[in-house]
């Protein structure tokens, strides 16, 4: 993507978008189009791009799109003054080298009490299992409110706000967890991206089994209210899962 340089300032175009809380796919799908036209968040529902004839017609149809399914938009060049340098958003479509986490060793991790947020889902659920099997066989869960706690001495948090072990980028927790324990298991991998395309709803694997498996999950949480419960009858589940795909491979 080309940015403005030279003694002319840079401008920039702005979209700025309200959609409609229903149908939930057009969400989705308006975020995936942001993301493959490489445009920035600025604040929430406005996104930045330099201005080009290009980027000027891609939000131009996007912003009609969003019209036309009863949400609202607008398209504007604009040159910022306070808040924001031109250097800073030049910085935002500067090409990255991801930082790699570092590697979690697994002995550290045994015999620990993991916390996570109360109403268990497909996230938490599977990792979970996955902690348990692969990580640490001895594990027991701890469930607590989402904010404010403060973990105790032997302690691991999971997918939860400061947690050790959460969503980085836009990797869901389980496939957090894969990465920092160097989890390399084609079975798993396929697991995780099921758990992905149900947790994070961007269709990003686009897995077959990923509407089946969010019906089994909701049964489960529907059944059961005790978060305890929950994962063992998912583990019950991801055990077959796992099964499935060690076969397939």
């Amino acid at each position: 993507m080309t940015v403005p340089q030279g003694d002319t300032a840079p401008r920039w175009l702005l979209l700025i978008h309200q959609i409609p809380p229903k149908p939930d796919y057009f969400r989705v799908k308006v975020r995936r189009r942001l993301r493959r036209m490489g445009a920035r968040p600025l604040k929430n529902s406005v996104y930045v791009l330099p201005r080009s004839d290009e980027a000027l017609e891609d939000f131009q149809w996007l912003a009609r799109e969003i019209v036309g399914e009863g949400g609202e938009a607008l398209v504007c060049e604009a040159s910022f003054i306070e808040g924001i340098s031109d250097q800073e958003l030049i910085a935002m479509f500067r090409p990255t080298e991801p930082e790699a986490p570092p590697r979690a060793d697994s002995a550290s991790y045994r015999g620990r009490v993991w916390v996570t947020r109360q109403g268990v889902k497909i996230d938490r659920m599977a990792s979970a299992w996955l902690i348990r099997r692969f990580i640490d066989t001895t594990a027991t869960f701890k469930f607590v409110p989402p904010r404010g706690y403060r973990p105790e001495r032997a302690e691991v948090r999971f997918d939860m706000f400061e947690a050790e072990f959460t969503h980085d980028g836009a990797n869901c927790t389980f496939e957090t967890l894969l990465e920092r324990f160097g989890l390399r298991d084609r079975a798993l991998r396929a697991i995780g991206e099921i758990v992905h395309d149900i947790d994070c709803k961007d269709e990003r694997f686009a897995r077959a089994e990923a509407p089946g498996l969010a019906l089994v999950v909701d049964g489960i949480a529907r059944a059961h209210a005790d978060d305890a419960e929950r994962i063992e009858r998912a583990a019950a589940m991801f055990d077959d899962l796992y099964a499935h795909f060690e076969r397939a491979r």
